[in-house]
C-alpha cells in the first residue's frame, strides 16, 4: 500500500513525485517504458525557466535523479486501470496490481498519426516522429516535415542543418508557432514552405520504406510529389486517457476535464500534464500541474490517516 501513486513519469509526474515526497508521501511512479515524456526527443530546451539551453534527456535524466534522490520509487509497467475500492485505488497494470490512497494520473499524450494512405504503414520505416533521433539518417537528402506548430518549426530548424532540403507541409497558411521559429525557418535558404498543403499518400520504394510524399493543396486541389525519403509529423497530440474513463470526465477529444486544481472529480485522483484540458502544453505548465496536484494528494492523504 501506498499513499500514492503517479501513473506517468513525464514531466508532470517526477514533479508530482519530488512534491509528494517532500510531504512525506510513501511514493510509486508507473511508467510504460523511462521516465521523461517527450522531452527525451528534444535536441534543446530553451524555454525552461532559469534554464537557457538544455539537451531534453539530459534534463529528463535531472528530473528524474532528483525525484529517486528524495525516494520516490520507480517501476516500469503499463497501467490498463484504476478500480476503486472505498477510499483505496487499485490500479491495474501488466505486471500486477498496486494499492494507494491518492492517485495521479499524468500519463501525457502521444504523436497523431498520419491520416494517409502510407503514413501508418511506414511508421519507422521513413516516416517518424522524432526529428533529433532519425534526422541523421537523411543526412544530405530532402526530407517532409508536417505540421505549423512549434515541434514542428523546432524540427525543420534541426533538420536543415544535416539534410539537403527541408519542405515544411502545412494545411493553413499561417503557423501556430512562435514568431520566433518561424523567423529563424525563413532565415535558412533551403527550408520551403507548402501551404496550404495535406499530405494525401506517403509512396513506398521497392524495399518497403518511404519514397516520395504526395501533398494536395486544400484550396485548389493541385498535387505534388516530392521526393522524400523521410516524413516527420508535428500534427498534434492525442491524449493517453482511455484506459481512465471509468474515473475521469473527457472531452470529445479525449482530453480530462479538470480546473488548474487538476481535480478529477473523483475523490482521491488527479490529473496532471499535457492529458488535462487546457490552453498551453509546456513543461513548465507540466510541472506545475504535478506541484499542484501533489499538494493536493498531500493534504489527502494526510486526512485520511488522522
Amino acid at each position: 500500500m501506498y499513499d500514492l501513486i503517479i501513473i506517468g513519469g513525464g514531466p508532470a509526474g517526477l514533479t508530482a513525485a519530488t512534491y509528494a515526497r517532500r510531504a512525506g508521501l510513501s511514493t510509486l511512479i508507473l511508467e510504460i517504458t523511462v521516465c521523461g515524456g517527450q522531452v527525451i526527443n528534444s535536441q534543446n530546451v530553451e524555454n525552461f525557466p532559469a534554464i537557457a539551453q538544455i539537451e531534453g534527456w539530459r534534463l529528463a535524466d535531472q528530473w528524474q535523479k532528483q525525484a529517486q534522490a528524495l525516494g520516490a520509487e520507480i517501476r516500469t509497467a503499463a497501467v490498463t486501470g484504476i478500480e476503486l475500492r472505498g477510499d483505496v485505488k487499485l490500479v491495474h497494470t501488466a505486471k500486477g496490481d498496486f494499492e494507494a490512497l491518492a492517485v495521479i494520473i499524468a500519463t501525457g499524450a502521444g504523436h497523431r498519426k498520419l491520416d494517409c494512405p502510407g503514413g501508418a504503414e511506414l511508421s519507422g520505416r521513413g516516416v517518424s516522429t522524432c526529428a533529433s533521433c532519425d534526422g541523421a539518417f537523411f543526412r544530405g537528402r530532402k526530407v517532409a516535415v508536417v505540421g505549423g506548430g512549434n515541434t514542428a518549426f523546432e524540427d525543420a530548424l534541426y533538420l536543415s542543418t544535416v539534410c539537403e532540403r527541408v519542405y515544411v507541409v502545412h494545411r493553413r497558411r499561417e503557423f501556430r508557432a512562435e514568431r520566433r521559429l518561424v523567423e529563424a525557418a525563413e532565415g535558412k535558404t533551403n527550408v520551403e514552405f507548402l501551404t496550404p498543403y495535406v499530405p494525401a499518400e506517403v509512396a513506398a520504394n521497392e524495399l518497403g520504406r518511404v519514397a516520395s510524399l504526395r501533398v494536395r493543396n486544400v484550396e485548389t486541389g493541385e498535387e505534388i510529389t516530392l521526393d522524400t525519403p523521410g516524413v516527420f509529423t508535428a500534427i498534434g497530440m492525442i491524449p493517453n486517457n482511455a484506459a481512465f474513463a471509468n474515473v475521469l470526465t473527457l472531452d470529445e477529444a479525449g482530453y480530462a476535464v479538470a480546473g488548474e486544481d487538476c481535480e478529477s472529480g473523483t475523490p482521491g485522483i488527479w490529473v496532471a500534464g499535457d492529458g488535462r484540458k487546457k490552453a498551453l502544453r509546456q513543461l513548465v505548465t507540466a510541472a506545475s500541474d504535478g506541484a499542484v496536484a501533489a499538494t493536493a494528494a498531500a493534504r489527502y492523504v494526510n486526512l485520511l490517516c488522522r
